[in-house]
């Protein structure tokens, strides 16, 4: 096992799902191979116009040839293991590229910066994984969410690790992936619900919404942005007991189920339609709203 570095932009020709697969011909096989049961970071070239960096992180579960394109493999990502960084990375930092097994021996960047596929060093993951995990103004929850004294030392505490595998064990924390998943949706909808349109800052300086997942971890979903909807208190409780849903046009459906639909149509914000990342590849994506219509939303 050992950690690598798949390259991976928004705009692929490959059919690539971050949070569930990788596909990538066979000339990376074996390096692909050597991830099984083991952590990549995903990264985005600099060419990339608005280029994320080093922007994720992702367990290798297994390699499959792929049954759909010939000489081309998956690699399967482990379910719920997916999580993009608080803070993308950027490829050159203050002492040269953060990944310093790209350089050569006389100090310039080798050719295996071009490979789609390579390995990383502990030291290089452990870098980047604690740039990516630090958030310098961490949106904290609303102060009526704040009830268990350990999640709140947890929630401020800075991310300090002295080896990868340490790292690791962060990653997989429910408490860190749910501040680093409320960071990246609030980020993506401006801090802003995305039902009624507002955007409400409390006394202390925290946004007053929350980060909803649209297939919820407990079904299998992905701490991803596009899993993600920012929702005020009330707005995410309607969500979540089907009252409210979106259609594949993200126009707000209520449920015949609710008892007084006219209150609800009054909260919703005038387009009639939940508003939307700038981002497209933030925005939700269809199989996870897809899901919440046929598994949550009362008709």
């Amino acid at each position: 096992m050992a950690f690598g570095v798949f390259i991976h932009r928004s705009d692929s020709i490959y059919d690539d799902t971050p949070a569930e697969r990788y596909q990538f011909p066979k000339q990376y096989l074996e390096r692909a191979r050597a991830c099984v049961g083991d952590w990549i970071i995903y990264y985005e070239p600099r060419k990339v116009t608005g280029t994320r960096g080093y922007y994720a992180v992702a367990k290798v579960e297994r390699i499959i040839a792929d049954r759909t394109t010939s000489g081309m493999y998956l690699a399967l990502i482990a379910p719920g293991s997916y999580l993009d960084f608080a803070s993308p990375v950027p490829f050159s930092d203050e002492d040269g590229p953060i990944e310093r097994g790209l350089l050569n021996e006389v100090g310039a960047i080798s050719g295996r910066a071009q490979a789609a596929v390579r390995g990383l060093s502990s030291s290089d993951f452990n870098r980047i994984v604690a740039a990516g995990l630090a958030d310098e103004k961490p949106l904290l929850p609303r102060t009526d969410l704040l009830i268990d004294e350990q999640i709140v030392r947890e929630e401020s505490a800075p991310f300090v690790f002295d080896e990868a595998r340490e790292r690791v064990s962060a990653i997989v924390s429910r408490v860190v992936r749910d501040r680093v998943f409320r960071r990246i949706v609030l980020r993506a909808y401006d801090e802003r619900c995305a039902v009624t349109g507002l955007k409400l800052i409390n006394g202390g300086g925290r946004a007053e919404v929350e980060a909803a997942h649209i297939r919820p971890v407990e079904a299998s979903g992905p701490d991803i942005v596009s899993n993600g909807l920012a929702l005020s208190g009330t707005a995410h409780w309607m969500f979540d007991r089907g009252l409210i849903g979106l259609d594949d046009d993200m126009r707000i459906m209520i449920s015949r189920q609710a008892n007084d639909p006219d209150s609800i149509r009054s909260v919703i914000n005038a387009t009639g339609r939940i508003l939307l990342p700038q981002r497209e590849a933030d925005r939700p994506h269809p199989q996870f709203v897809r899901w919440h219509r046929e598994h949550r939303f009362k008709l």
